[in-house]
């Protein structure tokens, strides 16, 4: 799942497997396909282990994968915060509006999750993102330690 929140745009790809390869062609689409113009792609990931510039590496030769990384900005949501993680939440979405019954096989899935981003990319629905630093400050206290009493 790819999503950019405040453009109401997401992408959904459903394949066998989650590996290293798989994400580095998804990457590859996304910034040569989807955003072919874009200088730098900001990348909000959970901590995959295979959601890094090394999967491009192993997937491409060494000048594409270098040129590929070179257009990306990761940046990681805590262990145990996906729900920082707004591709989650649209997952979540697809998963409620899509997803409830049995889908007998991969390509039934795939032609489902096809029609959900069709139908939410042309509504343009958009991430209403409303956490505050306050807000992450509170719940995300061990990552914000409290330095007034220096």
């Amino acid at each position: 799942m790819f999503t950019q929140p405040l453009a109401g745009w997401r992408k959904v790809q459903v394949r066998a497997r989650r590996t290293a390869l798989d994400w580095a062609d998804e990457i590859e689409e996304l910034l040569e396909m989807d955003y072919p113009e874009a200088e730098t792609v900001v990348l909000v990931c959970d901590n995959l282990n295979t959601h890094t510039s090394a999967a491009l590496y192993e997937a491409f030769p060494p000048e594409k994968a270098r040129r590929l990384a070179k257009r990306l900005e990761f940046h990681y949501t805590p262990k145990h915060g996906s729900w920082l993680n707004v591709a989650d939440i649209e997952l979540s979405v697809l998963s409620n509006q899509c997803l409830r019954g049995r889908i007998p096989d991969l390509q039934t899935l795939k032609e489902q999750t096809k029609a959900w981003q069709r139908e939410r990319n042309q509504k343009s629905k958009v991430v209403n993102w409303q956490f505050t630093t306050d807000d992450a400050r509170i719940k995300l206290k061990k990552l914000y330690p409290d330095y007034s009493a220096f």
